[in-house]
């Protein structure tokens, strides 16, 4: 195991730079797993260490994506790939060679041919993934390779070699020229039975090639770390776990990941806050009660008597920057408070780039985690003059035509970059809402580095009310639980 335990540790300090905790006693006993284990099997050692190492399921593809570079399936050139094939000269050799192993994709797709597919994967990179730049080289392109094969397009020749394999026909008729995804020969007379069928088999085949697009993507992060260091390419190749994610880097993998995670984010958050809501009802203690209480044990006060607080559940006001430079940040958080409406006594939801429109009906008869992106993107009532973001104005039209939301029991928190366009900031209307409510709390998804810089004017509102950074699901996280019950 000597050999493997700088692997294991560089591991293990990767997954904690992408936001997996682990400590020394975990890698301790990942290796007792690998021991245990031993490397005749990678995937079964996968799983033992992926036992040691992780907590929680949203942490499990960042976690195969390093381990597949610190422990990868081979080292240097794969068995049947020649290293040596040069670049494609042009756009037609490319595209000849493209022709060549998609044909051999339909091939390998229609027999489940897990071996074959996992070697075209190899290939793939070796062929058409070298990058052509000499200040890059030694660098492969996942992206390059993908863009020419085009994978998705041997579909159809795989399900015509599936149609034709039914119907007893040796060697089948797919010549994995492609075409579109949906020509499948034959379908459109093809009996209602057998179009049902090739349903099914052609949503099988679209994850079978999905599944093979990983495995390039795998295979060239391998290449890459050969030529660049593993500790190199798992800093800027692996995508960190979706809670990890930036909310403003996201792109639509990604913000689809944060949608499945508010469910059971909102049902943690919910139990945690109740369970808080139990304890605070216990006050503080009774000197009266205590004392009286003391008296049977001689003055001694051994169980003290604590003064009881009537619980309540706050009143919650989100007020949401919906311009575009943000709004994916305001989506995600109104659904999670969606999700969460029942830890408040009374919910409301203010959407602005400009002026304020109430989304509170919209939000809360839909289901939890529905799809609202198209009530979300009509900002029409939002806007007056212009599309841009403009706080001050849109404050002042909050403190005009909404005060009355807000009251002594009020936890107010306001999404937004507070970068207002270079237009005036109006502070005064943000000291207005907070001298009504509660608590008033900024989430800004910029970092703090960025706050005060060009038209942003984070710190001269972070005098007022208190100015968090809210980059991702996790920092979001963190801060509900501090929310006032």
């Amino acid at each position: 195991m000597t050999s493997l335990e700088p692997r294991l540790v560089g591991l293990a300090g990767a997954l904690r730079r992408h936001g997996v905790a682990n400590g020394t006693s975990d890698v301790v006993d990942a290796a007792a797993v690998m021991t245990a284990l031993g490397l005749e099997d990678r995937e079964r050692l996968r799983e033992g260490v992926a036992a040691a190492l992780l907590r929680r399921t949203g942490q499990r593809q960042v976690y195969d994506d390093l381990f597949d570079l610190w422990f990868p399936a081979a080292l240097g050139s794969r068995t049947g790939v020649d290293d040596d094939v040069p670049p494609p000269a042009d756009a037609a050799e490319a595209r000849s060679r493209a022709a060549q192993l998609r044909e051999e994709l339909a091939r390998a797709l229609a027999d489940h041919d897990e071996a074959a597919l996992e070697s075209l994967a190899a290939r793939v990179v070796a062929e058409l993934g070298r990058l052509p730049n000499e200040a890059t080289t030694g660098g492969w392109s996942s992206a390059q390779a993908l863009d020419i094969l085009a994978p998705q397009t041997a579909i159809a020749a795989a399900l015509a070699r599936l149609r034709d394999a039914a119907d007893g026909i040796p060697g089948g008729s797919g010549n994995g020229s492609g075409g579109s995804e949906g020509s499948g020969a034959g379908s459109g007379g093809a009996p209602s039975g057998q179009r049902f069928a090739d349903r099914f088999t052609r949503d099988e085949l679209r994850a079978a090639v999905a599944a093979f697009r990983r495995r390039v993507e795998v295979e060239t992060r391998r290449r890459n770390a050969e030529a660049r260091g593993a500790e190199r390419i798992s800093r800027y190749a692996v995508r960190p776990p979706a809670e990890q994610t930036p909310f403003l880097l996201a792109g639509a993998v990604e913000v689809e990941e944060l949608r499945r995670t508010i469910a059971p984010l909102a049902k943690k958050l919910a139990s945690r806050m109740a369970a808080r809501r139990r304890r605070a009802a216990r006050g503080e203690i009774d000197i009266r009660k205590t004392l009286r209480r003391s008296m049977s044990t001689g003055g001694v006060p051994m169980r003290p008597a604590h003064k009881q607080r009537s619980p309540h559940r706050p009143d919650l006001v989100l007020l949401c920057d919906m311009s575009s430079s943000v709004a994916g940040f305001s989506r995600f958080t109104i659904l999670l408070m969606q999700a969460m409406a029942g830890q408040f006594r009374r919910v409301r939801i203010f959407g602005f780039v400009n002026v304020v429109d109430e989304l509170t009906d919209v939000v809360l008869s839909a289901p939890p985690g529905a799809d609202l992106t198209e009530a979300f993107r009509d900002t029409a009532r939002m806007t007056r003059w212009h599309n841009n973001s403009d706080y001050g104005s849109a404050l002042l039209d909050f403190t005009d035509h909404h005060l009355d939301s807000v009251g002594p029991r009020t936890s107010v928190l306001i999404l937004g970059d507070a970068r207002t366009n270079n237009t005036h900031p109006h502070p005064d209307a943000l000291r207005d809402i907070a001298a009504r409510a509660k608590s008033v709390d900024w989430l800004n998804p910029e970092s703090p580095r960025q706050w005060g810089v060009g038209d942003s004017v984070a710190p001269l509102y972070a005098d007022i009310v208190d100015m968090h950074e809210c980059a991702n699901a996790a920092q979001l996280r963190q801060f509900v639980m501090r929310l006032p019950v």
